[in-house]
């Protein structure tokens, strides 16, 4: 399928269904409560959210079970190569370490009390599932195409620069909207959109766009977090009931929680989602298998295509996924072209198929396919030394797979 083909999966009229109501809320006390939680986060070390509260529940599968497991000799995996990743997980600050191939998990390993059942707070993993919601949306029939402009389901935008946003813009992080920043003024709008508890005001109200949609790539957690208003409004439902029974349950995954802005408030779907390690697994291998689950697909044809294609603007980046792309040593979150801290990848990745889900204290997902192989690691930041490596750690474990198990195509 064509890189930018359009698609179009039904004939109907797109636009606003009749989307779930936000409780309302006095201006003096949403202002109350955002300076609370910007106080709170000043204080906080890591720089994020103190806490993510409230919380709401995301269904998943009514009976999700465990991964099947089986040896790496009978996966064709090396057991030593794994024994060394894991060594590498333990020593920085992992809760979890997960590898499958070829149809089972060959290594689950747990750290610091973490168990299958685990919540696992996502940070930027949630960005590719964003992603897959509106790859659901299309099939469903609730959202036209990637090329739908965004201001059909945010009217407000309508007749404003704004409405050149794209819903694709959304996902590839060409929305043309502030690129994400910190600061510790209170009035900062990079801090009023994470914290504010009339998020849905805030960021499609206030957040300002800076360059023409389409035209740079600028990561933002505001970017993503509109997808849970453009679900919302496109399928009248709540964005974690969406994705818990369009997404999870046909996956046979386990839900968790999603921070909502306020009791029956917007969801944040850019950064705040928590689910279990397994779960996780399963959204990789929804995509590893191009958009099928069980027999059923549950993505368009050539969805996931579209997702690992990368643009001008950033070569390594598709729709809510990391490619492997042209190797560069370091890679990071911002713009290429600006200064901003990078990840170090000390070596091509093996495989020039691998993409990944990518997020904050390098929580990672690789899905490869060429090698049948889906590797997490998820937990806290690591320790400064030594340097989190993101194309050694997967490179350790590819280089584990015994003779003629797998087609890897060496990125040049």
């Amino acid at each position: 399928m064509p890189g930018r083909q359009l698609l179009l999966l039904a004939t109907a009229a797109f636009g606003i269904a009749a989307a779930p109501a936000y409780p309302p809320i006095a201006p003096e006390e949403a202002e109350r409560i955002y300076l609370a939680r910007h106080r709170a986060m000043m204080a906080n070390p890591s720089g994020e959210a103190a806490s993510y509260e409230p919380m709401e529940v995301v269904p998943g599968a009514r009976a999700a079970k465990p991964l099947p497991v089986a040896q790496p000799a009978s996966r064709g995996l090396d057991a030593g190569a794994l024994a060394e990743a894991r060594e590498v997980a333990a020593a920085a600050n992992s809760s979890a370490f997960l590898v499958w191939r070829r149809g089972a998990l060959v290594e689950a390993s747990y750290f610091g009390g973490a168990t299958r059942e685990t919540l696992l707070v996502s940070r930027s993993l949630a960005k590719p599932l964003t992603a897959i919601a509106v790859g659901r949306a299309i099939a469903l029939g609730h959202i036209a195409s990637l090329d739908q402009p965004v201001a059909d389901f945010i009217p407000e935008w309508k007749g404003t620069p704004k409405a050149a946003i794209k819903v694709r813009h959304l996902l590839d992080m060409r929305s043309g909207l502030l690129a994400q920043g910190f600061s510790p003024e209170p009035g900062d709008p990079w801090s009023r959109a994470y914290l504010h508890p009339a998020h849905e005001r805030i960021i499609v109200e206030d957040y300002p766009l800076t360059d023409p949609p389409g035209s740079i790539y600028e990561y933002s957690n505001v970017t993503s977090e509109l997808v849970a208003l453009v679900i919302e409004r496109a399928s009248g439902r709540r964005y974690a009931d969406f994705i818990g029974r369009e997404v999870l349950a046909p996956i046979g995954a386990a839900g968790g929680k999603v921070w909502v802005s306020r009791a029956g408030g917007l969801a944040h779907s850019g950064c705040c989602i928590l689910l279990p390690a397994e779960t996780w697994v399963r959204l990789a291998l929804l995509l590893k298998d191009d958009g099928m689950a069980g027999g059923r697909r549950l993505l368009p044809a050539g969805y996931v295509a579209e997702m690992r294609q990368a643009t001008r603007e950033n070569p390594h980046y598709g729709l809510g996924v990391w490619v492997a792309g042209p190797y560069v040593e370091r890679r990071g979150f911002a713009n290429p072209k600006r200064p901003a801290p990078k990840v170090l990848h000390s070596e091509p990745y093996l495989a020039a198929d691998t993409f990944l889900f990518d997020g904050n204290a390098n929580q990672v997902v690789y899905i490869v396919p060429s090698a049948d192989l889906v590797v997490l690691r998820m937990g806290g930041p690591p320790p400064k030394q030594p340097e989190w490596d993101n194309a050694l750690f997967l490179n350790r474990i590819l280089r584990g797979l015994g003779p003629g198990q797998a087609q890897l195509v060496a990125q040049k």
